[in-house]
């Protein structure tokens, strides 16, 4: 009984480790630019994606989570804060759909099982990279109103970077999960 206790507080402490390193690369992939073309590119849908097909969707939202309230708590880790300020009034302004696009986003890239069919793994990435849009315009198009160019502004100068890291994740595909071992 005591060597089961053992195995399980250790599966738990492994999982929290990951759920904070998780956060910390969420961080870290929102903080560097790389100059792309129409905007600058992060790598923060790449990461969220990640953590939910490396990990699994219990620590791909848990480490998104602990992301958002990181932020919202005032500590500087979303894209371009402490630059267009930090806290709740950063969360609830233009990004609010997106970021909260990213826990449905990491639920469902580590709800969906992968095989080594490419266009398949590529569809189920493109749809759950689609939920992070999908509440970013929604969000955006309430904020600054529908008689806005909502889609000009909030996608399209976004999809040839989103693309490049949607097929990344699907050459990466089978060398991401194996991740999973490691919990």
């Amino acid at each position: 009984m005591e060597l089961v206790k053992t195995i399980s507080n250790n599966k738990l402490i492994k999982s929290i480790l990951v759920v904070f390193i998780g956060s910390i690369l969420l961080t870290i992939s929102a903080k560097i630019k790389i100059p792309f073309y129409p905007v600058p590119m992060t790598m923060q849908t790449f990461v969220v994606l990640f953590l939910g097909i490396a990990f699994g969707y219990k620590i791909g939202v848990a480490s998104v989570l602990l992301y958002l309230i990181e932020g919202i708590a005032g500590l500087p880790v979303f894209s371009n804060s402490p630059e267009k300020g930090i806290g709740i009034v950063y969360f609830v302004g233009p990004t609010m759909g997106y970021l909260i696009g990213f826990v449905f986003s990491s639920f469902l890239a580590g709800y969906f099982k992968y095989n080594s069919n490419y266009f398949v793994n590529f569809i189920k990435i493109l749809f759950s990279t689609s939920i992070i849009y999908i509440f970013g315009v929604l969000w955006l198009g309430n904020l600054i109103g529908w008689d806005k160019p909502v889609l000009q502004l909030g996608v399209f100068p976004f999809l040839l970077a989103e693309i490049f890291k949607m097929l990344l994740l699907v050459l990466l595909i089978k060398k991401i999960i194996n991740f999973r071992n490691f919990i």
